[in-house]
């Protein structure tokens, strides 16, 4: 077996079961005043792409999206509004979202994507958990990248006094890709807390002999050990169990097996460890049919996926303020694409590219980076949704402002360099703010001139003083140029393209300056 195998299969464990005790507990008390300054970040994973023109709605592109998707559009009258945002609403089916957004919890990151986007479940999935561009096939995750950063020696001589508690858990499945380094698991992984776990003595037995075989053995072995006394933690951790909120779904309801898997990373940080990252998942998002109701397209299959993340993140923040650790955790969802402008003729859509995020928790910069999505109107059914931020701007942005990197180091870890977006509020050191820039919304950063064009055009783009980056996309999202990536001075300049050898068609540009971004059809004819 190999050693990466061996390593997804051994931390799969179920560990000891928990009651949960008055809020009162001194212990409990004890334990949660001891995490009041760590911070957490809880991964949100949605498998299958998400349909996010089905749950942030552009409500000023309503009349293009009803003649591209008739069949499974939300009536306008039926998208829950947002204060402030008159133009953009969410799903009926995401109450608890919206109650988010109204308590200044819920940051949205409206078209998140890659370049040459991959339209394959498994590999996007793995470019989103890597950080990967899309021609490169790494064995190693964003996040257990910035594990190993933190604790370069792991495993070895972990756990010990100083750092006892796994650094990651995976609650729901195996240790993904995100979570690894060189093939090591970076955390361990659980199913519940149910079974006690004790594996201690059943290959402690042989010595260790000087060969190849008894390198592979002190390394199972070492594994083993760890496995064991994190289950101990665990479990401690959850026989301390404070969880108070009644809020999540159960039973049959949607979203109650991801509601489990967030009541328990409720319980385990209150109940005292010190694990930086929590990565849970939800499946089903691979809506190709029958996503809505034919005769009402507020139900279905995606409705209730919908309403279960919603309910479910809703009651996670409800129970981290009731027990008083809400301040300590940043939440972030993500799905490996979103899904195609066009619905296809089985009341369901097709592999896309970009889709917004949610980052949600009382340390967000409440409000919406981004514009609506622009739909153009020549679009058709492989046409897909213009990129508007790069999704390694937002891990960026998670590991500056959340886990207070330096830039180089959030470049090492990412292996390339990408503009921090205002996400998070790292204790009030950002310069700038979602509100203050969507107030220059409006403004004019990048001109196109002429469009249509021939062979040749030009553009025209203002600078605050700042790394600029220009980009080049054909309507599917493959990056053709990038036509300009490097520190610009503030100012207008211009920059005469010549597009000659691409074939007639719909392109667009991206600029990114820092967390400004702006976008400009263009086409080319004969």
């Amino acid at each position: 077996m190999k050693r990466r195998d061996f390593l997804r299969s051994t931390s799969l464990a179920t560990l000891g079961g928990f009651t949960v005790r008055s809020f009162s507990n001194p212990l409990v008390e004890a334990l949660r005043s001891s995490t009041a300054d760590d911070r957490v970040l809880v991964v949100v994973q949605l498998f299958g792409g998400n349909d996010g023109l089905n749950t942030v709605i552009p409500l000023d592109q309503y009349s293009l999206l009803s003649q591209f998707r008739n069949n499974v559009l939300i009536p306008d009258t039926q998208v829950l509004p947002l204060s402030g945002l008159p133009a953009t609403g969410l799903h009926p089916a995401m109450t608890g979202i919206k109650d988010l957004w109204d308590d200044g919890k819920l940051s949205i990151v409206q078209g998140v994507g890659y370049p040459n986007p991959n339209f394959s479940h498994f590999r996007s999935t793995d470019i989103w958990e890597t950080g990967a561009d899309s021609n490169m096939v790494l064995d190693s995750g964003w996040l257990g990248r910035y594990l190993n950063m933190e604790y370069p020696n792991y495993p070895v001589g972990y756990p010990n006094t100083d750092v006892p508690d796994p650094l990651a858990i995976r609650i729901g499945g195996p240790v993904n890709l995100g979570l690894q380094h060189m093939g090591v698991n970076m955390g361990v992984a659980i199913n519940n807390t149910d079974d006690p776990l004790n594996l201690v003595g059943s290959i402690y037995q042989d010595p260790v002999t000087a060969d190849c075989k008894g390198e592979k053995l002190d390394f199972v072995r070492t594994v083993q050990r760890q496995t064991d006394e994190y289950g101990d933690v665990i479990e401690a951790a959850a026989n301390a169990g404070c969880s108070m909120s009644s809020m999540y779904p159960t039973g049959n309801q949607p979203g109650a097996q991801l509601g489990q898997a967030l009541k328990i990373v409720a319980q385990l940080i209150c109940g005292g460890l010190k694990t930086r990252i929590y990565w849970v998942s939800d499946t089903g998002f691979d809506t190709h049919a029958q996503q809505v109701v034919d005769n009402d397209h507020t139900q279905g299959m995606h409705a209730d996926l919908l309403q279960g993340v919603s309910d479910a993140i809703r009651a996670f923040q409800d129970d981290l303020e009731q027990i008083g650790i809400e301040d300590q955790v940043l939440g972030m969802t993500f799905s490996e694409f979103g899904r195609r402008i066009y619905s296809n003729s089985s009341g369901g859509t097709d592999h896309g590219s970009s889709l917004p995020m949610f980052l949600f928790g009382t340390q967000v910069i409440p409000g919406m980076l981004g514009t609506n999505p622009q739909i153009d109107p020549n679009s058709t059914q492989s046409t897909n949704l213009p990129m508007q931020y790069d999704f390694r701007s937002v891990y960026a942005s998670v590991l500056k402002d959340w886990f207070c990197l330096d830039t180089v180091d959030v470049d090492t870890v990412l292996l390339n360099t990408f503009q921090p977006l205002t996400l998070v509020d790292p204790a009030g050191c950002l310069s700038s703010s979602v509100h203050e820039l969507n107030q220059a919304a409006g403004t004019s950063l990048l001109d196109v001139y002429p469009n249509p064009f021939v062979e040749r055009t030009t553009l025209r783009f203002t600078s605050g003083g700042g790394r600029v980056l220009i980009q080049l996309f054909d309507e599917q999202g493959q990056l053709m140029r990038t036509l300009h990536h490097r520190e610009t001075p503030a100012g207008t300049h211009t920059l005469d393209v010549d597009l000659g050898p691409l074939p007639v068609g719909v392109y667009y540009c991206r600029l990114q300056e820092g967390a400004r971004q702006q976008l400009k059809h263009l086409l080319k004819v004969r």
